[in-house]
C-alpha cells in the first residue's frame, strides 16, 4: 500500500515560475511515488481576502489548469476543492473543542502575516484559526506526508500535536483495553513478549528505537495476518489500537503526519524580490516566448556593472538564480567567468535563460490551451476527484464521531 501524500494551494490564478519549482515540479514528481491528494484551498482565501470573493472562482480554475499543464495526472493524483468538502469545516470545528488557544498563537507565521498584510483587517477568528482548518485539511485524509519547505513546518509540527492530542483524549473509548488484548493474542508468544518490551521501553525513555522496533513489529504481523499467511485475520482498526497502545495513548483515531522536505528551488522575482504578481515581477508559466523575453532582458542585474566593460559578481545577480535552475553545468561555469571577467555582457548572460524557459513553457501552453478550449473537461476533474476526497474523508469523519461519542 502507498503512502499518501497531501498539499493544496489558495488561489491565486494563474501561477508563475516559482510557484512551480517551489512547489509544482515536486508534485508532479510524488504522484508516481505515492496516493497524493491536492487540494485548491479556496477557504484559505477567505481568511486574509475575504472582501474579494469575486476573484476566487476564476482564479481557481486558472490554478487547476497550470497544474495539469505542469504535468498533474487526474488519474495519479486527487484534485479537489475544499469548500466543496464540508467534512473539512465539521473536522475543524470538533478539534477547535479541545485545541489549547496557545497553540494558534504561537505559529510563527500568524504574527509575520499580522506584519506583513498591516493594510487588511486581521483580527478575526478564521485567520486565527487557519492553522487548525490547515491541520483539519491534513488529518481527515491520514495523510502520512506533507511536502513543505522549512518555513512551513511548524504548522506540519501544529497538526501533529493536535493529532496527538485527540487522540489522547477520544483513543481510550470502552474496550480499548481488551481489543488490545484479543489483537496481541494473534502475535506468537515471543512476539508479544518484544512488543511489551518496546512499549515500556518507549514509555520509560522515549527512545524513538524503541518505537521504530514496535511499529516494525506490528506492521509485519499486521500484513501477514491480512493476507492469510499467519491465522486470524487482521484489520487495521487493531494496526492503530496496538500502534496507540504502544505509544502509551489510545487508538489513533488521526495519523500524525510527517513534514516532507523535498528539494525547493526558489526564484527571485525579475527585481530580485520575492517572485509574486501582485509584485508585478513573474514570469507566469503560461507567458508567451515574446513576454518571457522581454521580462528576463529587462531583468536587474548586479548594480556594479554599469558598463559593459565592467566586472560583476553572479551571486549579487538575480539572473544567476534563473542560471541556477535552468542552465547546465558548462553554462554555469560560462556565467561565472565571463561576469566576472566581463567577458560577456548582461544581455548574453540572460539569452541561455530565456531559451531554457521558453523551451520549458512550450508543452504547458499547448496543454492549457488544450484544456482552456475544453472548460466542461476541467471542471469534470475537479468533480470526479472532489469525489474521490469525499469518501475518505467521510470515513475518517465517521471514525471522529465515533471516538467522540457523536455516533449516536
Amino acid at each position: 500500500m502507498r503512502t499518501r501524500v497531501l498539499s493544496g494551494m489558495r488561489p491565486t490564478g494563474s501561477m508563475h515560475l516559482g510557484h512551480y519549482l517551489g512547489a509544482l515540479k515536486n508534485w508532479v514528481r510524488l504522484q508516481d511515488e505515492h496516493e497524493c491528494f491536492f487540494f485548491v484551498a479556496d477557504w484559505h482565501a477567505l481568511t486574509t481576502h475575504y472582501e474579494e470573493r469575486e476573484v476566487i472562482g476564476q482564479s481557481v480554475y486558472d490554478m487547476v489548469i497550470d497544474w495539469l499543464a505542469a504535468g498533474l495526472d487526474p488519474d495519479k493524483s486527487t484534485i479537489f476543492l475544499q469548500s466543496r468538502l464540508p467534512e473539512h469545516a465539521e473536522l475543524f470545528t470538533l478539534l477547535a473543542m479541545g485545541t489549547p488557544l496557545g497553540w494558534l498563537e504561537r505559529v510563527p507565521t500568524y504574527k509575520d502575516q499580522m506584519e506583513k498584510l498591516k493594510d487588511r483587517d486581521l483580527a478575526t477568528y478564521g485567520f486565527l484559526g487557519y492553522p487548525l482548518l490547515q491541520a483539519a485539511d491534513i488529518l481527515i485524509y491520514k495523510a502520512t506526508y506533507v511536502p513543505v519547505g522549512e518555513d512551513q513546518s511548524s504548522h506540519v509540527e501544529l497538526t501533529r500535536e493536535v493529532a496527538r492530542r485527540f487522540n489522547h483524549l477520544y483513543g481510550r473509548g470502552a474496550g480499548f483495553e481488551g481489543g488490545v488484548a484479543a489483537a496481541l493474542a494473534k502475535f506468537s508468544k515471543d512476539d508479544q513478549r518484544y512488543y511489551d518490551k518496546q512499549r515500556k521501553a518507549f514509555g520509560e525513555t522515549g527512545s524513538q528505537e524503541a518505537w521504530a522496533k514496535g511499529e516494525a513489529l506490528v506492521r509485519r504481523n499486521a500484513a501477514a495476518l491480512a493476507a492469510g499467511t499467519l491465522p486470524g485475520g487482521w484489520s487495521e482498526m487493531e494496526t492503530e489500537l496496538l500502534l496507540g497502545h504502544l505509544k502509551g495513548g489510545g487508538r489513533s483515531v488521526l495519523v500524525e503526519p510527517q513534514a516532507l522536505h523535498t528539494e525547493v528551488l526558489k526564484l527571485p522575482g525579475l527585481d530580485g524580490a520575492k517572485m509574486s504578481k501582485s509584485y508585478g515581477n513573474a514570469v507566469l508559466m503560461r507567458d508567451d516566448a515574446e513576454t518571457v523575453t522581454k521580462k528576463i532582458r529587462g531583468m536587474a542585474t548586479d548594480p556594479a556593472r554599469v558598463r559593459r566593460t565592467d566586472p560583476g559578481d553572479p551571486a549579487k545577480c538575480p539572473v544567476w538564480h534563473f542560471h541556477v535552475s535552468y542552465s547546465d553545468k558548462n553554462t554555469k561555469d560560462w556565467v561565472q567567468q565571463g561576469c566576472k571577467s566581463a567577458g560577456i555582457g548582461c544581455l548574453e548572460c540572460k539569452q541561455p535563460v530565456i531559451d531554457a524557459v521558453v523551451a520549458q513553457q512550450k508543452p504547458w501552453r499547448e496543454r492549457a490551451a488544450a484544456l482552456m478550449a475544453e472548460p466542461k473537461k476541467v471542471h469534470w476533474i475537479v468533480e470526479n476527484g472532489t469525489e474521490r476526497a469525499r469518501v475518505v474523508a467521510r470515513q475518517t469523519m465517521k471514525d471522529v464521531r465515533a471516538a467522540m461519542g457523536l455516533d449516536y
